[in-house]
């Protein structure tokens, strides 16, 4: 392994564009930390330790958005209103009949969709922006303070002056993420946009590794609430065995055997060659836990609004808020698990055509044994696809559960255990490998072997 990293750093072009990477995720995680001027940091992090609901809500999103939000910095928002605008347009292609045309046309219809894309990533970015600045000014600790910074106050408000400058510096980190995610698709390596997201998720993994050992004891302690060495060595194993088990899945694939058929020209024959068309068992990727984490956030907030507007019913509309905000109840979890399978089914019918590669096959002449082509292979495809996509399902659901079952079996805080499953170790996963491809076809060209070969 050290001699093809040795290899890796020695191709010039790849070892440019490893540390062009690297100088662009080390200015993200600089500003990452850029408090907003306006906004009082102290006051702002007792109030998200006391209002549970949005600071979980808060600490969810950032785990796929690469945001800051608990601490109020320039790239608060993160990158979120981009995959928003991305996801909308999407799933626009496929009902609207205007972009499904653009997507059509090659090079220069993808342009024209990464244009509207940002032109509503800038709107997004507004609103959003614009909701949160509100809330810093009519949010307070139970102490009374408030989440803006006393030298900005004239006569106890904030003028309107500096909420258009708190709103123009988050959108602009906004877009400026956007940016640094585009220089390192065109100069760096990998894909930007993931890249910024895998390094705040593995940024957060010293402090959670650090929370731990620090409220551990190194001895024998059996089952109780206090962290032992036991339960330390039952957490390294399930990571390990996690983490392989989501590599299994994720490079897991139907190999469905196509034959392209015989052409004669003259004395010699062409084609009659025995192929395979991979389906990926998890063909949604990380996209359902993230729609279905971020649609039961909702429940908690509402439920939670419900009571300040009523207080005779606050303890029971409380309850309710409290099962879907822990994240640890059955109800939530079965809620959770029906989410994912929905959303699985949804985004594959959305992302994947059996029609549309059925006349791709047949354009090529190519067919599988034992269907005819056009009508019979689409459904044969679509057959195939549900049947995969319910393991698919069932093993992102496993994942998205792990982590409450280690919460809730071994009783760590539920900030360590979410690096055990759920949105943030698929990421990760997808992400490395996406990486560890892209280096590998710099060094297949070189006629080197790739970093996973043997």
């Amino acid at each position: 392994m050290w001699e093809k990293l040795r290899v890796v750093f020695t191709i010039p072009e790849l070892r440019q564009k490893i540390f062009l990477t690297l100088t662009f995720l080390a200015i993200y995680r600089v500003g990452y930390h850029i408090p907003l001027p306006t906004v009082n940091q102290e006051v702002m992090g007792q109030a998200m330790s006391e209002e549970g609901g949005f600071g979980d809500f808060v600490d969810r999103v950032a785990v796929f958005s690469a945001s800051n939000l608990r601490e109020a910095t320039i790239f608060g928002l993160g990158i979120m209103p981009y995959i928003s605008a991305s996801i909308i347009f999407q799933l626009l292609g496929s009902v609207w009949k205007p972009i499904e045309d653009l997507r059509k046309e090659g090079e220069t219809g993808r342009k024209k969709i990464n244009e509207y894309t940002r032109y509503l990533t800038v709107a997004l970015c507004l609103l959003q922006s614009w909701m949160y600045v509100r809330w810093y000014l009519m949010g307070a600790t139970a102490g009374g303070g408030s989440l803006i910074d006393p030298s900005f106050l004239v006569r106890g408000e904030l003028s309107l002056g500096w909420q258009l400058t708190s709103v123009m510096t988050m959108t602009c980190g906004t877009i400026f993420l956007m940016w640094l995610g585009e220089q390192i698709d065109e100069f760096g390596i990998g894909n930007g946009i993931s890249l910024l997201i895998m390094a705040g998720i593995l940024a957060r993994m010293p402090g959670a590794l650090g929370d731990l050992l620090k409220n551990a004891k190194f001895e024998l302690v059996g089952i109780g609430g206090v962290i032992g060495v036991e339960h330390l060595v039952i957490l390294t194993v399930l990571f390990v065995s996690v983490v392989v088990g989501v590599v299994f899945i994720t490079l897991g694939q139907r190999r469905i055997p196509t034959q392209s058929a015989k052409h004669v020209r003259g004395r010699r024959t062409y084609g009659g060659t025995r192929q395979y068309l991979p389906l990926r068992i998890n063909q949604a990727g990380v996209m359902p836990i993230i729609f279905a984490s971020s649609l039961l956030m909702l429940p908690a907030m509402f439920f939670a609004f419900l009571g300040n507007i009523f207080p005779g019913g606050a303890s029971q509309l409380g309850q309710v808020a409290d099962m879907f905000s822990g994240g640890t109840s059955f109800l939530y979890n079965l809620m959770y698990v029906a989410f994912i399978y929905f959303f699985c089914y949804f985004w594959t019918a959305i992302t994947f055509n059996p029609k549309e590669m059925s006349e791709n096959l047949k354009d090529y002449g190519t067919f599988i044994p034992g269907y005819r082509p056009g009508r019979r292979t689409a459904d044969y495809l679509e057959k195939v696809m549900v049947r995969i996509t319910y393991v698919g399902a069932g093993f992102l659901a496993i994942v998205a559960i792990v982590p409450t079952i280690v919460s809730g079996s071994l009783g760590v805080s539920f900030a360590i255990a979410s690096f055990y499953g759920g949105t943030g170790l698929l990421i990760a996963v997808s992400v490395a490998f996406d990486l560890v491809q892209k280096i590998d076809s710099h060094l297949v060209m070189r006629n080197y072997r790739g970093l996973l070969e043997s």
